[in-house]
């Protein structure tokens, strides 16, 4: 039997293993994709700042480096959030692999194309494994506790703890790298428009001078992303005379946080417990703080041989401490976007400085919003929301 078996090698379950493995824990980490970080289902970016977690990133995982982000109203007004740090847009199928090379690096062993297709059970309730398949051979893999990083999709999650994501509290994505496209380099850019994208955004995030991730995402409805993705192109011209290369779609979790993440031998972490920021809908951060604090709290119930759902609640203690609460702010601030029209969002980027952007994708100085929101007095319920 091993220590610990983590199901899924994304950047959460990659970093969990890693951190497992440099405390001296046997990790096991299986990945059912044929290759690890491939499709990407991201727009692929970072704050520079995230390598005081992730670590030092090499060049090769690095497409292109960011000084800020350009927000566009529905009018085409725009304002330039300059960050102190900068940031990246990273090369995702690079960059994964980079991190599970670092697990292993640190002991761990990854193996990808293999299904996860259950989970072993004692007769006390505790989780002591799971069962699969690799290569047409099955297999069972025992060990003294189950990690669950699968992403928002999995039906682990569901089966063990009853997780899910709703509807209402996921937007539906598509992504076009594109080729030949035209735009300022190193900034992201990022349209705001509850007719052209309902909930959501459009994003430019570039890659080179003419190579850039197009993406949009929408609160789930009849009409499909791809349908808004065109009415996007009709209007800019300097976009749509690209050439797709690439299409990646799926679903990213705007919010429902999971109160409670762990039972007797199992512990969800990442965005299989949706750890996404509910503004902007990053994960890769996330990923990589919930996968660590797991293996914290992990190593310490595996030294006192108490893996007991009692025992792992502390990450749920350290997590909502550190994240969760902060996350719930920036998911206020989510859902009163969506509630504005698109002449609002023209008078707020009208009203807001640069560096407020920033501070409030951080969930930080909302009543500065709240104040712009109350000059219209229909908004005032709105803005209280904020509050």
């Amino acid at each position: 039997m091993i220590d610990a078996v983590i199901v899924g090698a994304g950047p959460a379950g990659t970093c969990c293993a890693k951190k497992l493995a440099e405390a001296g824990f046997s990790v096991k980490v299986y990945e059912k994709r044929a290759e690890i970080g491939a499709p990407k289902r991201c727009g692929e970016g970072l704050s520079e700042a995230s390598q005081n977690f992730v670590g030092k990133i090499p060049e090769r995982c690095i497409a292109q480096r960011m000084k800020g982000a350009r927000l566009y109203a529905p009018n085409g007004r725009y304002l330039d959030a300059i960050l102190t740090e900068g940031g990246f847009i990273l090369e995702r199928k690079v960059f994964d692999k980079w991190l599970a090379e670092e697990a292993i690096k640190a002991g761990a062993s990854v193996q990808a194309n293999t299904f996860v297709s259950g989970l072993l059970k004692d007769s006390k309730g505790y989780y002591t494994g799971v069962k699969g398949e690799f290569m047409g051979n099955e297999f069972e893999e025992k060990a003294r506790v189950v990690i669950c990083a699968t992403g928002a999709e999995s039906p682990i999650r569901t089966q063990v703890l009853g997780v899910y994501s709703k509807v209402n509290l996921v937007d539906s994505c598509i992504q076009y790298e594109m080729t030949n496209v035209d735009m300022v380099p190193d900034m992201i850019h990022i349209y705001l428009s509850n007719i052209l994208a309902p909930r959501g955004y459009v994003w430019v995030f570039p890659k080179g001078e003419h190579r850039a991730n197009v993406g949009l995402g929408i609160v789930p409805q009849e009409k499909k992303p791809g349908a808004y993705m065109e009415e996007f192109f009709k209007e800019h011209p300097e976009i749509s005379k690209g050439s797709i290369i690439e299409v990646n779609a799926g679903c990213v979790p705007v919010g429902g946080l999971v109160k409670d993440m762990v039972t007797n031998g199992f512990v969800l972490c990442g965005e299989a417990a949706n750890h996404v920021n509910p503004i902007h809908g990053g994960g890769i951060k996330e990923a990589v703080i919930s996968g660590q604090m797991a293996a914290d709290v992990i190593g310490e119930c595996l030294k006192k041989n108490d893996v007991s759902k009692t025992a792992l609640s502390k990450y749920n203690d350290d997590w909502w401490e550190l994240r969760g609460n902060h996350l719930k702010r920036v998911e206020k601030l989510r859902e009163t976007l969506e509630k504005l029209s698109d002449q609002d969002l023209n008078d707020l980027v009208d009203a807001l400085k640069p560096e407020d952007i920033i501070e409030f994708a951080r969930g930080a100085k909302l009543s500065i919003l709240a104040k712009v929101l109350m000059r219209k007095p229909r908004l005032v319920g709105i803005a209280m929301h904020l509050l």
